[in-house]
């Protein structure tokens, strides 16, 4: 018997309920605002009153009205579809929806209940399944969606029937399973799961092993990512972490893409909407939103709506994941997550912590990203969630809470810095306070020097010294002068130049130079440190000339044919215009 209350006090979207009956925490109820049902979740129960935050504007709301707890937590309906859409925090179908604005009390439904996919089956009659084994699939695009054993299922069943292959609706009987006492239990095409509890139904989590390609050469040569690993971007407004993520979706080795926009600015999410539905995917040449969701909540939109967003997008990337596929969530931004939270601390007069932020949201934020990691399932097969998260400091303080939060949970830091924005050295990822930990990892090394080359870590880090004493030498440079210095200064000054121009910048526009696989990064990091190595004597004109001819022919053996950028050849016009200065 559900649980009923009435409202007793408001504050914005925090309601205060007395109860009768029985409540849990993260339980979802419906308000009855004059036979409007506004959807609200339970964050707090002291004695008979449940303190309750709304998806939605309470404008209107009085003491007295009636509300009914539905006994479960906010959950999302998994199944075929929810690739190529775009929903809300609350899983609400953006693009059924009539309007720009969906209607207090409206809520839509997230699949398509009268499309048809063909189903084909993969387990037999006899088997025996638990929770998450696959028992058939239907084709989502290009990509094969498993149908399973729904995840809340306890212990082992039996299959007594699985439907024949051909096209079926979702919410048709596709087998049908028999408990250990007898009873059936009846299986569609769709499941529902609670957003904020992690999906389980696999054999085993390992430490990272490998390393997920992005096709980015600041992030794949100097700081890798692990596949089912997690790194933020935190950085200043207008440096580049929105267009630096879409990069990472649009070429990262990934099946699966989930981008949430939890908070951001309209204008930023119109962007998506509009541009990701146009991009290629250089993997497949496909379009790339045929698999990709996208989890949209703005700035303006209720404080609930907002931190529901990350958890709906996580568990999405989970479910894929248990279908052995690898998954990628970019969440953008997890600062305007934060303030959603410090928002209903403040509202429920919790101890503060740090900047009005709440006390455990080093804790809230850990409790996310571990939902992330490689699994193996129990068919032997693997599935991954890999997370990238942007934080927006204000400021573009990276000492505030959110940031420093961040930094504990997240095992790769990709810090965008101002002033290579303002220098527009693209992307503005700063090669100096940027780090990867899964470069300590012996399973990552192991994979690096087998997959890449047996030197490879000895080269990026020889490359990532040089940067560091070019960054050193430049502000002394900067203090005494060019002549206060020696010629061995200037050296070190243009060899981190040199590997900063070719390898940590990056033309997100360009046809070739947007995509580097990591055989070329090889390949161009090996040629760039040959020439760092090489040992010239700056005595004279014609000794400079030979090191820009040197240059010239070392950025042409680059750019060989089949990598045509125009980039590369903006650079070699550059040195050609030095050679013709006798200056």
């Amino acid at each position: 018997m559900k649980s009923t209350g009435v409202v007793t006090g408001i504050i914005a979207n925090l309601v205060t309920v007395e109860v009768t009956g029985h409540v849990s925490q993260n339980e979802i109820c419906y308000i009855d605002l004059d036979g409007t049902k506004l959807m609200a979740e339970v964050i707090k129960v002291t004695g008979k009153n449940a303190f309750v935050q709304v998806y939605e504007s309470t404008r209107g709301l009085k003491k007295g009205h009636t509300v009914e707890f539905e006994g479960h937590m906010l959950e999302v309906m998994l199944g075929p579809g929810l690739l190529s859409s775009s929903y809300d925090g609350l899983q609400n179908n953006l693009e059924t929806m009539e309007g720009v604005f969906l209607k207090r009390g409206e809520y839509t439904s997230p699949l398509d209940h009268d499309k048809k996919w063909e189903f084909t089956p993969v387990a037999a009659v006899g088997d025996k399944v638990t929770a998450a084994e696959w028992l058939g699939e239907v084709k989502e695009g290009w990509l094969p969606h498993k149908i399973m054993v729904p995840f809340s299922f306890k212990g082992e069943y039996t299959v007594k029937s699985i439907t024949a292959k051909g096209e079926y609706k979702i919410d048709e009987t596709m087998a049908v399973l028999v408990d250990t006492a007898g009873e059936e239990h009846i299986v569609t095409m769709v499941q529902k799961w609670p957003v904020k509890v992690a999906i389980g139904g696999f054999v085993e989590k390992p430490r990272p092993y490998k390393i997920m390609e992005t096709g980015v050469r600041c992030i794949d040569t100097f700081n890798p990512i692990a596949e089912g690993g997690t790194g933020f971007i935190p950085g200043p407004f207008g440096c580049g972490k929105t267009v630096l993520q879409h990069a990472i979706a649009k070429q990262g080795d990934a099946e699966v893409i989930v981008m949430a926009a939890c908070g951001e600015r309209a204008n930023e999410v119109v962007e998506i909407f509009t541009e990701f539905p146009e991009l290629v995917d250089p993997h497949t040449g496909r379009k790339l939103m045929e698999r990709t969701t996208i989890i949209c909540n703005t700035s303006n939109m209720p404080v609930a709506a907002r931190e529901a967003s990350v958890y709906t997008a996580m568990t999405i990337c989970e479910y894929y994941r248990a279908m052995g596929l690898k998954a990628l969530l970019l969440a953008d931004s997890t600062s305007r997550w934060a303030q959603a939270l410090r928002e209903m601390s403040n509202r429920l007069e919790e101890l503060p912590g740090a900047d009005a932020f709440p006390v455990d949201l080093s804790a809230i934020i850990s409790n996310f990203y571990a939902r992330a990691g490689i699994v193996k399932l129990k068919n032997g097969q693997t599935g991954s969630v890999t997370v990238i998260g942007t934080v927006s400091p204000a400021g573009g303080n990276l000492k505030e809470p959110v940031t420093e939060s961040t930094k504990k949970a997240a095992r790769c830091f990709y810090g965008l810095a101002q002033i290579r924005a303002d220098k527009k050295r693209y992307p503005a990822v700063d090669p100096i306070d940027s780090y990867s930990k899964y470069l300590e990892y012996d399973e990552i090394i192991d994979y690096l020097r087998e997959r890449v080359d047996k030197d490879w870590v000895e080269k990026v880090n020889r490359a990532k010294n040089i940067v560091r004493k070019g960054k050193e030498v430049s502000e002394q440079i900067n203090i005494l002068g060019d002549d206060g210095v020696p010629i061995s200064y200037h050296e070190q000054f243009w060899k981190s130049e040199l590997i900063d121009f070719i390898i940590l910048q990056q033309d997100a526009f360009d046809k070739i130079d947007s995509l580097t696989s990591i055989d070329r990064q090889e390949y161009m990091l090996t040629l760039v440190l040959r020439v760092c190595d090489a040992q010239f004597q700056f005595e004279s004109f014609e000794d400079c000339n030979k090191l820009y001819k040197e240059l010239i022919n070392i950025m042409k053996q680059m750019n060989y044919s089949e990598f045509k950028s125009e980039q590369f050849n903006k650079y070699l016009e550059q040195l050609n215009k030095i050679l013709s200065n006798d200056k």
